[in-house]
């Protein structure tokens, strides 16, 4: 029997344990995604660099502060992370709206919270789907 594929591997970028939870078991228990999980804005970077995920699914908002744009910018600014395509979910509706030629410019999905989670899969897949940015 061939070995299965590798499950596709999504990093989640939040500080909000209940929030991470829930999608946690969602994406790793219901759909059988391999999830990583990053709740310290200042280590996500680096360790997403070291893990390549196949999606990052990003909070703007951590630790009371808009830390998730600075992440944003050091992924789409390195070119070994800048293909990994990245999903904004975040409850800042006004940042996501200022910042939009910035999704816009370098394809990055925004997915205001609170969200309906088939929305989500939705765009897991069409990100996992389309590969790179």
């Amino acid at each position: 029997m061939p070995p299965s594929p590798p499950r596709p591997r999504i990093a989640l970028v939040d500080d909000d344990t209940v929030f991470l939870n829930l999608l946690r078991d969602l994406l790793e228990v219901t759909e059988g995604y391999a999830v990583s999980i990053h709740k310290v804005w200042a280590d996500a970077y680096r360790e997403i660099k070291e893990q390549r995920p196949d999606v990052v699914l990003l909070d703007i908002v951590m630790e009371q502060e808009e830390r998730g744009w600075e992440i944003l910018e050091l992924l789409t600014l390195d070119p070994e992370t800048r293909p990994i395509p990245v999903i904004v979910c975040s409850a800042a509706i006004h940042s996501l709206h200022a910042h939009q030629e910035l999704l816009d410019r370098y394809g990055v999905l925004a997915l205001p919270k609170p969200f309906d989670l088939q929305a989500l899969l939705d765009r897991v897949q069409r990100a996992l789907q389309q590969g790179t940015r």
